[in-house]
């Protein structure tokens, strides 16, 4: 959930970051892999069921079983919790880092180094005890990089504009594209289903008047509960209006931070940090994370 630009990017984060990045993309492909193959299977059943076959019930048969072996793998392995708990992860780590290599709060400018890279230590370490294992794939060193002291390293004004530019406008232009996908989308699978409902209507009047003895009306049920299914699943208008509101407060605070002097920009970062990790948590929570 992050822009890329100047200064500081994903391949100069601690090994934390892209460790749970990996386990996050992962159980978010296999939770919405596995749901699309639930899904699908659902509406193969409507299919078998409405034909009536002998062949069509043990195709049928068949079906039931393999959904059976999907939501067991589904509920055993749970990949849906290393996807929000890796991204819960990587996302602290990222803000962790952007907050130590531009001089954030509670790493200052002024303070010293070696004190600093032991705080940052200090705060990583306390993410990692508190991280559930399902959220990282194996981990190596949780050194400070070498990216990373050489952006702290930069006089404010430079750093001010890396962040600037690397951090928020990154993060701004991410959540700008976001927003507009995700209220397209949400229109397009709106537009999808009522067309679906309209098609389920005339097939069960046309049933009704003797035109014809085939369950379609059945099937195109199975079709409208499995998109609508999906559409709750993507969450296409709630993350729209979440990412719009990310959008408008990010382009707020990146006019502020553009006039910040070095004496309040350690806590202007701060307050900068959690703008972005609030629209995190309300994404988690939307999901039903904890």
């Amino acid at each position: 959930m992050t822009g890329s630009g100047p200064g500081l990017h994903d391949d100069g984060m601690p090994v934390v970051f892209r460790s749970s990045d990996r386990a996050s993309t992962s159980g978010q492909r296999r939770y919405l892999g596995g749901t699309q193959w639930r899904l699908v299977l659902a509406v193969a059943a409507a299919v078998c069921g409405a034909l009536g076959s002998r062949g069509a019930v043990v195709a049928l048969v068949l079906v039931f079983v393999a959904t059976v072996c999907v939501e067991i793998w589904l509920l055993t392995e749970r990949p849906e919790e290393a996807w929000y708990d890796g991204r819960a992860l990587a996302e602290s780590t990222k803000t962790l880092a952007w907050r130590y290599a531009v001089g954030g709060a509670p790493f200052p400018g002024g303070l010293p180094l070696p004190e600093a890279r032991e705080r940052f230590h200090a705060r990583l370490e306390t993410l990692l005890r508190e991280a559930p294992p399902v959220s990282l794939a194996p981990v190596g060193s949780t050194a400070v990089t070498e990216e990373m002291n050489a952006l702290r390293a930069l006089p404010f004004d430079e750093r001010r504009r890396v962040y600037l530019e690397g951090r928020i406008g990154g993060q701004l232009a991410w959540y700008s594209r976001k927003a507009t996908a995700n209220v397209s989308r949400a229109r397009t699978w709106r537009l999808l289903l009522i067309a679906v409902e309209g098609l389920g209507l005339t097939a069960a009047v046309l049933r009704l008047t003797g035109v014809y003895d085939f369950d379609l009306a059945g099937i195109l049920a199975a079709v409208l509960g499995a998109g609508s299914a999906w559409f709750a699943v993507r969450q296409y208008e709630t993350q729209g209006r979440a990412y719009t509101f990310a959008a408008t407060e990010l382009s707020v605070i990146q006019g502020r931070l553009a006039h910040t002097d070095e004496d309040t920009w350690a806590q202007e970062v701060a307050d900068a940090e959690d703008a972005i990790s609030r629209e995190h948590t309300m994404w988690r929570a939307s999901r039903g994370a904890g």
